[in-house]
């Protein structure tokens, strides 16, 4: 899995609608950014959450801005004024996530734009399947970009990982069989119809192999939580990827993620 690499070379502003104060930005590709810094809000997991959950969103065949690991320096930002804003950069010197900014595209409405049943049954049950607590009518994350539905932000995913620090502390195995009560405020849950059929396609097209591949592909820095720590002390960093690897694998095996969605279906009804 190829995730390119490249420099931020400009600060461009803040994107302030966000908790976590992500920025436009531009890399010496010459290409604009949305940058989620790893120094803001959950830190580095909320990075991750976002890389896997879109990651899986574009491997299960959902339209998902280019994905691009940038590194800022210590000279990134000098001009910025606003000290909160420097303290930031400040604090995600490093590798940071990018995410290709899709110029001039809407926020979907999910009452006002249209949204196929198919396309909507497999938003949700991708939601369902990584946790997502971030897409209900308030905050749809989801945009309308050259008429087409793109899914951004999964950071607010899987978050079961805030509540651990050390794998053996993580219980991950009874976290992966939780049935996402959240799932009953998903901005799409009344055009999900098609549970079915979107699970058949969607199993068929995330294989195993598929979260292997994209766990993997997750930076070792971002995995590196405490300041100091030796991403080679007694293999942590790796015990931590390998646990992202079995939630998932687990949920994807043990979860009737078809049955969950129509049970939260039948209680809006």
């Amino acid at each position: 899995m190829e995730i390119r690499h490249q420099n931020l070379t400009r600060y461009i502003t803040p994107l302030r609608e966000g908790g976590s104060l992500p920025a436009l930005a531009e890399a010496d590709d010459g290409f604009k950014y949305v940058v989620k810094f790893r120094g803001a809000g959950h830190r580095e997991k909320a990075l991750i959450a976002d890389f896997i959950g879109s990651e899986i969103a574009r491997a299960i065949g959902m339209r998902v801005p280019e994905q691009v690991f940038l590194n800022l320096d210590e000279y990134f930002g000098q001009a910025e004024g606003d000290e909160e804003i420097q303290d930031l950069l400040k604090w995600s010197q490093g590798l940071n996530l990018g995410v290709h900014y899709l110029q001039g595209a809407m926020t979907l409405d999910p009452y006002a734009n249209p949204v196929d049943e198919s396309t909507a049954s497999k938003i949700v049950w991708l939601d369902m399947f990584i946790t997502n607590v971030d897409r209900t009518v308030k905050n749809t994350n989801m945009l309308i970009w050259n008429r087409e539905l793109w899914l951004i932000d999964h950071g607010a995913s899987l978050y079961f990982h805030h509540s651990w620090t050390d794998p053996a502390e993580s219980d991950w195995e009874s976290k992966a069989l939780v049935k996402f009560p959240y799932i009953k405020d998903h901005a799409l849950l009344h055009k999900a119809t098609r549970m079915a059929e979107a699970d058949r396609e969607i199993r068929a097209r995330l294989a195993p192999e598929k979260i292997d591949e994209i766990v993997d592909a997750i930076p070792v820095e971002w995995l590196n939580w405490e300041e100091g720590l030796d991403p080679c002390k007694d293999g942590i960093i790796e015990e931590r990827r390998e646990v992202y690897r079995k939630f998932l694998k687990k949920r994807l095996q043990d979860v009737d993620i078809v049955k969950a969605v129509e049970d939260a279906r039948a209680k809006q009804i």
